[in-house]
């Protein structure tokens, strides 16, 4: 049984590696209900309040040859993403910023394509940090340099993410071509460097191992300023070389988020709502997830196609999930 390794996490013990691998391994429903269980009194441990993060997606013109096997964001790579290449104004990021901002979320995502060195991050960091009161996190992963996390910097940026998505080598050159594994860990260490809050998570059910997360989850530790983990379950979008690869199944998804929750107490926890499934949202919660991403407001002025999936968690509906849970949303009042 895996009792005595939750009772060590519950009394504050750091998990071997061994240890993590068969919680990992555990497979009848009444094992991963424990895993679950001891995940969430681990959060509420803490506070019992989840965070909410919208977001604005700033371009797909993606620069990156040859493009990423599963991404369906980039233009022309799927028809059921965002097909045709946008580059968002900056009227446009502000009207999406001010309608985050009046429902009540406290918190804002910026992500776009890469090619751009960070300058449509910086914008994007600009313009919501000039206009309004939200929480910024910019996201444009290896796509940065000094220049532009100083400039982040400058603004107040208060989250950096950098997703790694696995640390196999082999399996990171064989699912991202266009992208080098060492040039995503390079800037990880200059964000945690600058004393920026990182954002670094995990992309699942790609073919990595339980082995491959458990070194990922331990890799994450050499991060000084590594202050969230994303844990995004993959989807394949059609048209994609990996159209027909199995989804990432919820059992493995909240059996990753409890792991994770379970070997970091106190570190903000991710789950973006198109990755896990908006109707999933509880799942989550459940595994003691304590933030839930591209949550979408009424009225939005444009509209979205979540990163690994299509779909995404309509405000109204997540707020009745979380509340139906006994668990309280933290809002913040638009005050700028």
């Amino acid at each position: 049984m895996i009792s005595k390794i939750l009772n060590k996490a519950l009394e504050g013990e750091n998990l071997k590696k061994e240890e993590l691998l068969r919680l990992f391994r555990a497979d009848s429903p009444e094992e991963i209900k424990l895993i679950l269980e001891t995940a969430s009194r681990i959060r509420d441990q803490g506070s019992k309040k989840i965070k909410l993060t919208s977001t604005v997606h700033l371009t797909n013109v993606c620069q990156v040859t040859p493009k990423c096997q599963y991404c369906g964001f980039a233009a022309r790579t799927s028809s059921e993403g965002y097909y045709h290449p946008f580059y968002k104004k900056e009227d446009e990021i502000l009207k999406a910023a001010l309608s985050v901002e009046n429902s009540g979320i406290p918190r804002i995502s910026c992500s776009g394509a890469h090619g751009y060195q960070g300058k449509q991050a910086v914008s994007a960091a600009k313009i919501v940090k000039e206009n309004t009161s939200l929480e910024l996190l910019v996201n444009v992963g290896a796509d940065l340099n000094n220049e532009s996390l100083h400039e982040l910097s400058h603004y107040e940026t208060d989250t950096v993410c950098c997703n790694l998505e696995t640390v196999n080598d082999n399996l990171f050159h064989q699912l991202k071509p266009g992208e080098k594994l060492k040039d995503r860990i390079q800037i990880c260490d200059m964000v945690s460097e600058m004393d920026l809050e990182l954002s670094s998570g995990l992309l699942i059910g790609l073919g990595e191992s339980y082995e491959d997360r458990v070194n990922h989850l331990f890799f994450l530790k050499k991060f000084r300023t590594l202050g969230e983990i994303p844990i995004m379950g993959f989807n394949p979008y059609e048209d994609t070389p990996m159209a027909n690869h199995p989804p990432c199944s919820l059992k493995e998804q909240v059996k990753t988020i409890a792991i994770t929750r379970i070997m970091y107490n106190n570190i903000r926890i991710t789950v973006p709502t198109p990755t896990i499934g908006p109707e999933n949202v509880k799942y989550s919660l459940l595994a003691g997830a304590d933030n839930l991403a591209t949550v979408i407001p009424e009225h939005y002025p444009s509209d979205v196609k979540g990163v690994g999936s299509p779909n995404y968690g309509n405000l109204k509906e997540v707020i009745k999930v979380v509340t139906s849970m006994g668990l309280k949303i933290e809002y913040k009042n638009a005050s700028k």
